[in-house]
């Protein structure tokens, strides 16, 4: 039986090199892979065979029956591409019909969001401050009034990456960045500033369709003479109204430890307008940002005299920014890559 396997291979794959018609592939086919083809008619000789005779026979018609397949299919191509070049070759070709269309790259929502928010600000006269992602726990924590064992390090899942003298980690959140730019900009506490620390946060979270283990955030810092509370809401109700346009804006109570006073601040919901939906849990409102007088011991540790000088901070999330903008349900969808989604934009 192994001889006529091997046989049935060679004459099927030489039948095979001659014919370029798909007629005459079909028929082929049929007659050495149908069901009732001739390795079929083999393939059934196995039961009478002995228990030693067995094993090598049924390796054997299974290696030509994938042989037969394989050449079948590489055939079918082959005759395709032949066919393709006969008629290109022998009919003329129109060049003036269009091409197929070139798809253009555009820019990631969260990085057209970004840019909004960078424009809107720039607008209002602050300036973009970079700083870095990997820091210290004394800067990431310490600096900005949340000393060690403090219970507000339980709101910040935090991602250690080193254990030496100053333990260092992927930030929490943008709010160290304050530091530097206060002690950068502000010449030693002499000089008033504005800026935004835009970057990413990494926390170390249970993804869902709310959170994510990595974000961005757009921080914000105000430090002056005189500055009040009222200059906050005043700036804050600004770049709520330009980024959402004229809507009621509200300011409640919160806390953070590196602002005194502290208050999150909602805007009427885009989805609904106010009347309630499961978006905004049936409020009218969505928080947008937290905010607050930044606290005397962060001026401090800035270089600033906390009794000459003043400011406001606040921070948001741009990825949820967008998701209150444009209604999307789910954070993820900013990192999966998925088309779908991201050709909406």
């Amino acid at each position: 039986m192994l001889d006529e396997l091997n046989r049935l291979r060679n004459e099927s794959l030489e039948q095979l090199s001659h014919i370029w018609d798909e007629a005459a592939l079909e028929e082929w086919r049929v007659k050495f892979l149908g069901r009732n083809g001739l390795l079929a008619a083999e393939m059934s000789k196995l039961g009478t065979l002995s228990k030693e005779e067995k094993p090598a026979a049924g390796k054997l018609a299974n290696e030509v029956k994938a042989s037969l397949e394989s050449a079948y299919q590489a055939k079918i191509g082959a005759i395709k591409q032949r066919n393709l070049s006969e008629s290109l070759e022998s009919e003329p070709l129109d060049v003036t019909l269009p091409g197929r269309p070139v798809k253009r790259g555009r820019l990631h929502p969260a990085t057209e969001n970004l840019r909004e928010i960078y424009r809107i600000w720039g607008d209002m006269g602050f300036q973009v401050f970079r700083s870095r992602e990997v820091e210290s726990d004394e800067m990431n924590f310490q600096m900005i009034n949340i000393p060690p064992h403090h219970p507000a390090r339980d709101n910040w899942s935090t991602f250690y990456i080193a254990d030496t003298d100053q333990r260092v980690l992927l930030r929490t959140h943008t709010s160290p960045g304050q530091i530097r730019a206060m002690r950068e900009l502000g010449q030693n506490g002499t000089q008033p500033l504005r800026v935004i620390l835009p970057g990413m946060c990494y926390r170390y979270e249970q993804a869902s369709s709310r959170y994510e283990i990595q974000f961005n955030q757009v921080e914000g810092l105000a430090v002056g003479r005189n500055i009040t509370f009222a200059d906050l809401k005043g700036t804050l109700t600004e770049f709520a109204h330009r980024m959402y346009g004229n809507r009621p804006v509200r300011f409640y109570g919160d806390h953070f430890p590196f602002t005194e006073p502290s208050a999150q601040m909602d805007v009427q919901c885009i989805i609904c307008d106010g009347v309630g939906c499961p978006m905004c849990k049936y409020t009218g409102y969505l928080e947008i940002l937290g905010s607050g007088m930044v606290h005397p011991h962060v001026l401090r540790n800035g270089g600033y005299d906390p009794n000459e000088w003043s400011g406001f901070a606040f921070g948001l999330g741009a990825e949820r920014i967008a998701i209150l903008k444009h209604g999307i349900e789910d954070i993820r969808y900013f990192w999966g890559n998925d088309l779908r989604f991201l050709e909406q934009f």
